[in-house]
């Protein structure tokens, strides 16, 4: 299953640099601002990591929650802490993001399976 990881990140990167070759200005700045966002600040990193995954999977972004799924468990978040923020993204989504959720759940078991 940890295949699913490494599929995933090779895409993303692929893509992202076939993306920014083009050197857009407005696609490089927001790709910048995504970056930054993240980064500690008033709140700290794990905080941040938490909201991006709740909006990701309220908004129903199957990428955009492994992105963050893959940056919590980069940044030591424990599967009850995951899970948590998942419970209350299934409760402001309401039901349609079952499908994420259970796609959401198999990711981390990927991330875990790979170490």
């Amino acid at each position: 299953m940890s295949n699913k990881v490494e599929e995933f990140n090779s895409y993303r990167e692929q893509m992202n640099d076939k993306i920014l070759a083009d050197n857009n200005k407005v696609l490089k700045r927001i790709f910048n601002l995504d970056t930054n966002a993240f980064k500690a600040g008033a709140l700290d990193v794990k905080t941040k990591e938490l909201l991006g995954l709740t909006a990701s999977m309220v908004l129903r972004c199957d990428d955009c929650v492994k992105y963050h799924l893959e940056s919590s468990y980069k940044e030591g978040l424990s599967k009850t802490e995951v899970v948590e923020a998942l419970s209350i993204a299934t409760l402001v989504g309401g039901t349609i993001v079952i499908p994420h959720l259970r796609k959401a759940y198999e990711y981390w078991d990927a991330l875990e399976q790979q170490g």
